[in-house]
């Protein structure tokens, strides 16, 4: 049986089966349109692609079109948490007597058939869309392989995000809080029931001059001790409700790779910062938790970003506030730690999100800033 299609639904079906399957794009619902296809990658060189087949009929119904798109181009950017916007509006049905003109942020083009695509300046940026956009198949055949294309790309992903967010069996998380845990009763023990600063400080608590003396592991064992049990309490109990989110997103030796390093970074920034005091405790490391979960709620933003910008970072800032405004808390570690752990997220990559670049930028960057630490600590 033969189907038709008129040409100007045939160019929409091409042009979604090349955004979604050959430049990764995805479909965003947006309430009370209809005849348009949004599409958006945060990392493409349009963020948004909006596909209108309505008829545009005079400058006045143009102009409110812009308005509408800059509308959900906002409501995209306060989503996706991103810095800049902008947007390829491409128009199939405008009367010949309305002049497409360009906005800031928005590119607007009139594509009345397949043939102007290798024709139009703004479709440069996607050198291989001529040839991928199946020239060939036309009605039944074109459904077909559109909805298959689609389909088995909407099925890779789903594969990809099930992998990660799905929930793990959390392990490396009950080990560190075992070990937590035990290191405090064997220091609770060791020092005669009272965590003063010189207990601390003989169970292995951190201290500049020591650690300029030679004993820098008290950059790591400093990190598994406490000043009493409300503060192992509060510790474990985040440690607990952070550990958990990254281990199920990042993996095992990711984690550990992050706990390690930004319990490092949080003793030689606390080091520098705050020298010749007695400091304890696993916040530092905590606070490089919260740094990589920043960095990679960034990179999966349309599915993390109101829980980034709602729940992660005002967690974070509330706390640093709080270091700022209170004695006894140790803030310089818990930057040290937030700006390591985001440092080696980086470094580490994100699962499906990241090139080798990114991860080469990331290694650069946390060598430099630990060789900056170490360098102020040590030889200045």
């Amino acid at each position: 049986m033969e189907l038709s299609m008129d040409k100007k639904d045939e160019l929409i079906m091409r042009l979604v089966h090349y955004f979604i399957t050959e430049e990764n794009y995805s479909p965003i619902v947006v309430n009370g349109v209809k005849d348009e296809i949004w599409l958006q990658k945060p990392s493409g060189p349009y963020k948004i692609v909006r596909i209108n087949g309505n008829y545009i009929h005079n400058k006045e119904q143009y102009e409110f079109d812009l308005y509408k798109l800059k509308n959900v181009m906002h409501q995209v950017k306060k989503k996706t948490l991103s810095f800049s916007m902008n947007a390829l509006n491409i128009l199939l049905d405008v009367n010949e007597g309305v002049a497409l003109e360009d906005m800031k942020g928005i590119n607007s083009i009139f594509l009345k058939n397949i043939k102007e695509v290798s024709k139009n300046p703004c479709l440069e940026k996607f050198p291989d869309m001529n040839e991928k956009l199946l020239l060939e198949e036309k009605g039944f055949d074109l459904i077909l392989d559109v909805t298959k294309g689609i389909n088995e790309k909407t099925a890779k992903e789903n594969a990809v995000y099930e992998s990660i967010f799905k929930p793990k069996k959390i392990v490396v998380t009950n080990v560190l809080i075992a070990i937590n845990i035990f290191a405090f009763f064997i220091s609770y023990i060791l020092s005669d029931f009272n965590f003063s600063a010189y207990n601390l400080l003989r169970m292995g608590g951190l201290n500049s001059l020591l650690v300029q003396s030679g004993e820098i592991w008290r950059l790591i064992t400093s990190g598994f001790l406490h000043g009493g049990i409300l503060h192992l309490l509060f510790n474990m109990y985040s440690l607990y409700l952070i550990g958990t989110q990254i281990e199920n997103f990042i993996g095992k030796g990711k984690y550990l790779t992050i706990y390690f390093i930004s319990m490092i970074t949080a003793g030689l920034m606390s080091c520098v910062i705050t020298p010749n005091v007695v400091s304890v405790g696993a916040s530092g490391a905590l606070f490089g938790l919260l740094g990589s979960l920043v960095y990679f709620g960034f990179h999966y933003r349309l599915y993390l970003g109101s829980v980034l910008k709602n729940q992660i970072i005002p967690l974070i800032l509330l706390n640093l506030v709080l270091g700022f405004t209170m004695s006894g808390i140790d803030n310089a570690a818990h930057i040290g730690g937030l700006i390591g752990g985001l440092l080696v997220a980086m470094a580490l990559g994100v699962q499906k999100k990241e090139g080798q670049k990114e991860k080469i930028n990331g290694w650069i960057a946390l060598i430099i800033y630990i060789a900056f630490l170490i360098y102020v600590l040590f030889f200045r």
